[in-house]
């Protein structure tokens, strides 16, 4: 007990003693002391419970208790604990309010759009003033309205049934003028409510399609000019001019080089321009006999090449695509692997009732902290390496973007000195019962 808690006690006791006393003393003197005590302990009794009385009236009915007067009591004590209890109270209260109107005032002054969703049926429980402008939002009408309906004709319902595993949206029309793209992102920050931020990425998406189109067209442009160079170094004959012979070789070796970082430029401008692919049934059994080949020839005898097909599946797809994605795949895995090395290609079924196809080596490796840049256009683990095995650096990103038009993804598992394992995964809807014999159209 504190001890001016302690003091007060000590006074309320002694002050008591003292009527007590009195009391007795008044008895005495009128010879019935009795009575006189026990209405003078009834008297305290009453009064101390009409003080009681009035603390539990103030603190019922919420009232502010105003500063006590100067006292010594037990009461007077209680006053002044009440009142600064109730002092810190308003006071914690009064900052909490600040804080939540400088939240509220910060969010509402954000350029992207912020939602507040009920995590069990998706209503709307606040939003500031930017989902106004980006997704047609209006306060009050669209409280506690389903946020599915209020976006149409976004498609989100099935989005925002994903929950915690729904991948952004990067690319959405907004409700309010389709020429504004979206970027749709949910995050569940609690069990019961989740935030969905929309950015404004219509500049980013413009600059993106501009440089698409840069570097469509002068991949385009530049393949009149390599096929004259082309023409011309295989008109020039080593045998004439002997002492040109190394530089005739350095220019074809380079101008070839060129040709294909542009036909793979070309390919990936074309990939990235496409929504979708039209399906066709692909055969994989003469996919993977194209493949094995394929690096028997690249690899000249250097590596041990093995096929293990397991999967009894064929797939849906682009075969097209499909041998693209594949082949640069197994062509990076025979370029990065040493002579004596062995290079493994595998397509089974996933747990999911999906299929899996993954090429295997023994090669240099990747250190992990280029795995999350690897499959970007132009990146380059190793420049000098690459360059020197005939790299373009746009073999992975061709990958994945011939995967992401399948609904595929890419996994990438790798250790330094130890090789890699690039495994393609497909969904159940893109897998098919194999045919017993398969179409000569599915041969490549």
């Amino acid at each position: 007990m504190p001890p001016h808690a302690r003091t007060a006690w000590i006074k309320t006791l002694g002050q008591l003693a003292l009527i007590l006393v009195a009391a007795l003393v008044l008895g005495l003197l009128i010879k019935h002391p009795w009575p006189v005590l026990t209405l003078t302990a009834l008297g305290i009794v009453a009064w101390h419970y009409w003080k009681l009385r009035d603390v539990l009236t103030r603190l019922t009915a919420r009232q502010w208790i105003a500063p006590p007067a100067a006292g010594t009591g037990v009461w007077s004590e209680l006053d002044r604990l009440l009142y600064r209890s109730q002092d810190e109270t308003r006071s914690r209260k009064h900052r909490l309010v600040e804080m939540l109107r400088a939240y509220s005032a910060a969010a509402a002054a954000l350029p992207d759009a912020v939602v507040v969703l009920e995590r069990n049926n998706q209503r709307v429980r606040w939003f500031n003033d930017a989902a106004t402008n980006l997704l047609g939002l209006h306060y009050p009408d669209d409280i506690d309205a389903p946020l599915s309906e209020r976006l149409q004709p976004l498609p989100v319902s099935h989005w925002l049934a994903t929950g915690r595993h729904a991948e952004p949206l990067l690319d959405a029309p907004s409700p309010v003028d389709p020429a504004i793209r979206l970027s749709l992102r949910l995050i569940p920050y609690s069990d019961e409510l989740w935030l969905l931020v929309a950015r404004d990425v219509s500049k980013l998406m413009r600059l993106e399609q501009m440089r698409r189109d840069f570097v469509a067209n002068v991949s385009h442009e530049l393949r009149t000019p390599l096929t004259v160079v082309h023409g011309y170094l295989d008109m020039l004959d080593p045998a004439d001019q002997p002492e040109w012979a190394p530089m005739l070789s350095e220019m074809q070796r380079q101008s070839q080089r060129m040709t294909q970082l542009v036909e793979d430029l070309l390919t990936l401008s074309r990939l990235e321009a496409q929504d979708s692919l039209t399906d066709e049934s692909v055969a994989m059994t003469p996919m993977l006999a194209t493949l094995k080949r394929e690096a028997e020839a690249l690899s000249q005898r250097r590596h041990e090449i093995t096929i293990e097909d397991v999967a009894q599946v064929d797939l849906w797809g682009s075969i097209k695509e499909l041998h693209s994605a594949f082949s640069n795949l197994v062509a990076n895995a025979v370029r990065y692997t040493p002579a004596g090395g062995r290079i493994s290609i595998r397509f089974a079924r996933s747990d999911d009732g999906g299929a899996v196809l993954s090429v295997q080596d023994t090669g240099y490796g990747i250190p992990a902290a280029h795995l999350p840049r690897i499959t970007e256009r132009f990146y380059r683990v190793s420049t000098s390496r690459s360059r020197e095995l005939g790299g373009t650096g746009l073999g992975l990103s061709i990958v994945k973007h011939v995967l992401q038009l399948h609904q595929a993804r890419l996994e990438i598992e790798s250790e330094v000195g130890r090789g890699s394992l690039f495994s393609c995964h497909f969904g159940p809807e893109r897998t098919r019962v194999r045919d017993k014999a398969p179409s000569s159209s599915a041969l490549l």
